[in-house]
């Protein structure tokens, strides 16, 4: 099936945006942006003259505010400005706000058109493909959402010169995760590179080659009924991590979260699909190099546990895990005992 948006690696951002802006017919244009956003990224694309007269929604930032509150307030100023279903919205920010403007644009009216210009990382690499829009809900990650396409989804990096270490470091991850299930030689770009010290001409590259290992896989299954799973890699744990995160106050970024996930996952790949040791221990290395760790103790096991059985890739109360057997050996809809899943938060804390 072959996705309805087009993925622009972006050279001039006026041409196009005014290129994306045509391809939706519209009365009314909008533009949504979080506070951060707004401030740093909303000025470079605010004159130009294809989105003349645009109503701007800002909504507070940070995924603790992806939330059924900040969703009402956008739909509150659709309605309020006079949104139709002819409209087109632009979403301006990182995943946060592509992941909530693109459900509030896909409910609203029952759906209106909408542009994604990631200004992350991580929105580049990982929200930019897939149509997967959503919200948090009752303290789970993405518990709500539908699937929906962007028309057109704007790439260009020159916005991550707008970031701080952290959040390049948090994309990073999802890279590292689209090496793994691609190439040896993709993996191996990746270990090599300098994420501390970025070289923004040669990431763009990167980011070019890691949406393709995403949007090859997506578009052979859009609706994560087989090899789509695949993305999933470090997810099942990485999101356990996040939402024990967030309940516990001391919220971390989804990419830390998947990088911690991957730990865990590549282990469990040792001791179930033979992945290489020698692979696991150089990017476990990595990984713990660039991100830290993540404090909890063993009486928080059957915590993280819980939170694994809410994954959303579960079938009959079976967690289900994306392994590899090799990087680019995929096996999915793999299963732990809890004694290995305990294993491998042993592994990650003593590791």
């Amino acid at each position: 099936m072959k996705m309805e948006q087009r993925i622009i690696i972006s050279k001039c951002l006026n041409q196009d945006i005014a290129e994306a802006v045509s391809r939706c017919e519209h009365d009314k244009l909008f533009v949504i942006a979080d506070e951060t956003t707004k401030e740093l990224c909303l000025p470079v694309i605010n004159d130009f003259a294809c989105i003349e007269g645009f109503t701007l929604i800002s909504i507070r930032p940070t995924d603790a505010n992806k939330n059924l509150d900040s969703l009402a307030h956008i739909w509150t100023e659709l309605s309020n400005n006079e949104a139709t279903r002819h409209s087109c919205i632009i979403n301006i920010g990182g995943g946060m706000v592509t992941d909530i403007g693109g459900f509030a644009a896909a409910t609203f009216k029952r759906g209106v058109n909408y542009v994604n210009i990631p200004t992350t990382l991580l929105s580049m690499v990982d929200a930019s493909v897939g149509g997967k829009t959503g919200i948090n809900f009752n303290g789970l990650k993405n518990e709500i959402g539908v699937f929906s396409n962007p028309k057109t989804v704007i790439i260009n990096t020159d916005f991550l010169k707008t970031l701080d270490a952290d959040n390049l470091n948090s994309g990073y991850a999802e890279m590292i995760k689209h090496g793994l299930i691609s190439s040896e030689a993709m993996w191996a770009e990746l270990m090599r590179y300098d994420i501390t010290r970025p070289d923004f001409a040669c990431l763009q590259e990167m980011v070019a080659q890691s949406i393709k290992v995403k949007e090859r896989i997506v578009e052979e299954d859009p609706y994560e009924k087989g090899i789509r799973k695949a993305l999933n890699l470090g997810h099942t744990i990485g999101h356990a991590f996040e939402s024990f995160a967030l309940k516990s106050g001391r919220p971390i970024l989804h990419g830390y979260a998947v990088a911690y996930g991957l730990v865990c996952e590549l282990y469990l790949s040792c001791i179930k699909t033979k992945f290489p040791t020698s692979i696991m221990h150089q990017t476990v290395r990595y990984i713990k190099d660039t991100y830290g760790t993540f404090a909890f103790t063993c009486k928080d096991y059957d915590t993280l546990v819980e939170l694994m059985k809410h994954d959303k890739k579960n079938t009959f109360g079976t967690i289900n895990f994306t392994l590899l057997g090799g990087i680019g050996d995929v096996k999915i809809n793999q299963t732990a005992t809890e004694k290995e899943l305990f294993e491998s938060l042993d592994f990650f804390r003593e590791g």
